[in-house]
C-alpha cells in the first residue's frame, strides 16, 4: 500500500467499528499498558482476552484493505525472550483503515479479542485482535522488524500435540511442533524463500507452496497426504496484500522464486497463511497433463470422472470432451459423477439431465470420439444434495461399438434395483437401477447407480458412487487434535450398503465382475474405504500405484485420493492396469477439481 509522502506526528485516528460475531469475549477488564506478547501470551488464547488495553505500541507490517476483515497488523521491534509469545497482532478495524501506512510506528489501544475464523461450531483456531481500536501515529517511514524464516530447518517434523480435545490451553512448543510454531509467528512478518508450489492457484487468487521440498514429494511436485499422520508440516497458503491480478497463476511442481514475506493470518479456507506484501517471482516447472494408454482390443476399460456440477449452460463441454477423447482414450465405460439437470442450479423443478448428456455425446463425437450412449436415472427433486436447484447425479457413458448396456426396466429416483440369478450368472434385477435408494445412507446424498454391461461375452457390474461431501470436517489445523470429521458418519453407512450389494452379487456368482467406482470423498487408507472392501470383497485398485501416486484431488496443498475404482477378486486376480490421470487438480486453469480414474482389465 503506498505511503503519505508526508504525515503528521501523533495523528490519532478513531477507528469505529463492531465486534464481529465469532469473537469470543471473556468478562470485560482492563490493563494497563502491555507489549505485544503480553496479549498473545504463550498458549493459543489471549491471556488478556477480553480485556480492555492502552498504550501497545508497534511497527504497522501490512494494512489490509479488502475483504470482511479490515485492518492492519503491529509488530514489537523489541521482542522478548520467550519464542513461545508472538510479537505481532492484528488490529482489527472493520472498515478500511484510514491514517496509517507501513513503517508507522503506532501505540493502539482497545479490547483484546479472540476471533474464530467460520464461527466457534467449526472448530477452527483463534486469531487473536484487538477490536474497537483507537491508535495514534508517533513516527513514520521507520524500519521493519525482520522476517523470521520458515524453512525445512526451523519447522518442527512433528504436526502438533494430540490429547484429544482442545490444544488451546497447551503451552506452546514450537520447536517440536510445526502448528506451535506458526501459531507462535500469529500476526508477525514471516518469509519464504524458493519455495515450490503444491496447490495450484484458485479462483481467490491463494496458491500452496512447502517450506520442505522433500516431505512426501511426488514426481510431478506435489505433496502426497498419504495417511492422518502425514499432515506435511511444511504445506502454507500464500494470499496477496496486493492487487488480485499480480498474483501468479501456478500450477504444482512451479516455484515461488526468491522472497515472499508478510504477516502470518489464519483463516477459516487455510488456517496458517502468509499474507505476501513481498511475492517471489513465478518459475514454471512446464506440469503438463497426462495422458494415458488406449485400452487393447481385449481390454475393457472403465473410468470415473467427477465432471463438477456440469450442465447445458457451460462452457466446459468442448475441454472436457477433449480430455475423455485425447487424454483418458475414449474410454469404453464412464461413470460420471455430478451431472446436473437441463437447466442447472435453476430451481424449478426440472430434473431431466438428457440435455446435458447429449451436449457432452456431441461434444466428444466432435472431438474425434465414439458416438457414446448413455444410461441414468433422474432424481427425485431436490433429494440428491449438491448445488440447490442442480439435481446432481451419476450417469454412465458407453461405446456402443464396444460393450452393449443390458436394459431391465423399471428402476427410477426410489426403486431398488436386486440381484438374481440368470443362467446360473448374477444380474441386476433392474438396469440401470439404484442401490438401497430409500435407506438413511443416502438422505440429501446422491444414490448409487448399478448397471449390468456385457463385453465380449462377459458380463460386468458396474456401481457409480458419489458418497457424502467431507463438507463440515474440521480442517487439520483445528484446535481440536485430532480434528473431528463428522462427515465420516454418512460416508460409513453408504461404504457399507455398497459393500452388502456387492456382496450378494459374489454370492450369487462368486467370480462375477464388479467395479464399484467413483467419488468417493474419501482416502484410500480410510475407514469408508475398509468398510467399502469389507473381507475380500472389494479392493481399491488405485492401491496397485506407488504411494506416490495415489492421488486425485489437491486440498491445502496436499495431494490426496478422493477418486477411486474398487474391483471384485475376479478382476484383483486376472492381469489389470490402473491409472490416475493428472489433467487438473494440479493445475489453475482446471475444468474440474478432480482427476479422472481409469481401469483396465480382461474380464
Amino acid at each position: 500500500m503506498p505511503r503519505k509522502s508526508a504525515r503528521l506526528a501523533a495523528l490519532t485516528v478513531a477507528a469505529a467499528c463492531s465486534a464481529a460475531s465469532a469473537v469470543v469475549l471473556t468478562s470485560p477488564a482492563h490493563a494497563d499498558t502491555v507489549r505485544v506478547h503480553d496479549i498473545q501470551g504463550d498458549t493459543r488464547t489471549s491471556p488478556l482476552a477480553g480485556q480492555q488495553v492502552t498504550g501497545v505500541t508497534g511497527i504497522v507490517t501490512g494494512v489490509r484493505t479488502y475483504g470482511s476483515s479490515r485492518g492492519f497488523w503491529i509488530q514489537d521491534p523489541a521482542p522478548d525472550a520467550d519464542p513461545a509469545t508472538s510479537e505481532g497482532v492484528f488490529v482489527f478495524t472493520s472498515s478500511t483503515p484510514k491514517g496509517v501506512a507501513v513503517g508507522d510506528a503506532v501505540t493502539v489501544s482497545g479490547t483484546v479479542s479472540e476471533y474464530v475464523p467460520g464461527g466457534t461450531s467449526s472448530g477452527n483456531q483463534s486469531l487473536t485482535e484487538i477490536t474497537r481500536p483507537t491508535f495514534t501515529v508517533t513516527s513514520s517511514g521507520n524500519p521493519l522488524p525482520a522476517a523470521t524464516t520458515l524453512d525445512a530447518r526451523s519447522v518442527p517434523a512433528a504436526y502438533t500435540p494430540e490429547p484429544n480435545g482442545s490444544v488451546n490451553a497447551l503451552p506452546l512448543r514450537p520447536a517440536r511442533y510445526a502448528l506451535d510454531l506458526y501459531e507462535s509467528l500469529e500476526g508477525m512478518t514471516v518469509q519464504v524463500s524458493d519455495t515450490r508450489v503444491v496447490g495450484a492457484t484458485d479462483p481467490y487468487t491463494e496458491l500452496w507452496v512447502t517450506v520442505k521440498p522433500y516431505e512426501h514429494r511426488n514426481r510431478r511436485g506435489g505433496t502426497v497426504y498419504g495417511s492422518y499422520d502425514a499432515q506435511n508440516t511444511g504445506r502454507l497458503q500464500i494470499q496477496s496484500l496486493g492487487k488480485a491480478s499480480d498474483f501468479p497463476d501456478a500450477n504444482v511442481g512451479d516455484t515461488l522464486a526468491g522472497t515472499t514475506a508478510g504477516p502470518l493470518d489464519y483463516n477459516q479456507y487455510g488456517g496458517y497463511t502468509l499474507v505476501a506484501s513481498e511475492l517471489g517471482t513465478l518459475e514454471s516447472a512446464g506440469l503438463r497433463r497426462e495422458t494415458t494408454r488406449e485400452q487393447r482390443g481385449t481390454e475393457l476399460a472403465v473410468a470415473t470422472y467427477n465432471v463438477e456440477n456440469l450442465d447445458p449452460g457451460d462452457d466446459t463441454f468442448a475441454a472436457h470432451a477433449a480430455a475423455i477423447v485425447n487424454n483418458l482414450r475414449s474410454p469404453d465405460i464412464v461413470s460420471l459423477e455430478e451431472i446436473q439437470d437441463n437447466n442447472g442450479a435453476t430451481d424449478d423443478g426440472t430434473v431431466a439431465a438428457d440435455l446435458t448428456m447429449a451436449r457432452l455425446i456431441e461434444a466428444i463425437e466432435a472431438a474425434g470420439g465414439p458416438r457414446y450412449d448413455w444410461r441414468s436415472i433422474d432424481p427425485a427433486d431436490k433429494q440428491d444434495g449438491g448445488e440447490p436447484g442442480g439435481n446432481i447425479r451419476q450417469a454412465f457413458l458407453f461405446n456402443p461399438a464396444r460393450v452393449s448396456f443390458t436394459d431391465r426396466a423399471g428402476g427410477d429416483a426410489t426403486t431398488a434395483t436386486g440381484v438374481t440369478k440368470i443362467r446360473g450368472k448374477a444380474a441386476l434385477t433392474l438396469s440401470p437401477g439404484r442401490v438401497d435408494p430409500t435407506s438413511e445412507a443416502f438422505d440429501d446424498s446422491r444414490k448409487p447407480l448399478a448397471g449390468e454391461f456385457t463385453f465380449r461375452g462377459r458380463t460386468v457390474i458396474v456401481i457409480a458412487n458419489h458418497f457424502a461431501s467431507k463438507g463440515g470436517d474440521q480442517g487439520l489445523t483445528s484446535q481440536y487434535q485430532p480434528p473431528v470429521r463428522g462427515s465420516e458418519t454418512q460416508r460409513h453407512l453408504q461404504a457399507k450398503a455398497v459393500h452388502d450389494f456387492t456382496a450378494k452379487i459374489l454370492k450369487t456368482q462368486k467370480n462375477a465382475d464388479v467395479v464399484a467406482l467413483g467419488d468417493i470423498n474419501d482416502f484410500e487408507f480410510s475407514e469408508t474405504t475398509e468398510i467399502l472392501e469389507g473381507r475380500g470383497t472389494l479392493w481399491s485398485a488405485v492401491k496397485s500405484l506407488p504411494r506416490s501416486e495415489r492421488y486425485s484431488y489437491v486440498y491445502q496443498g496436499n495431494s490426496q485420493a478422493l477418486d477411486q475404482i474398487l474391483i471384485s477378486p475376479s478382476i484383483r486376480r486376472g492381469a489389470f492396469t490402473y491409472d490416475s490421470v493428472h489433467i487438473n487438480a494440479e493445475f489453475h486453469d482446471q475444468i474440474s477439481d478432480h482427476d479422472p480414474q481409469v481401469l483396465r482389465f480382461r474380464p
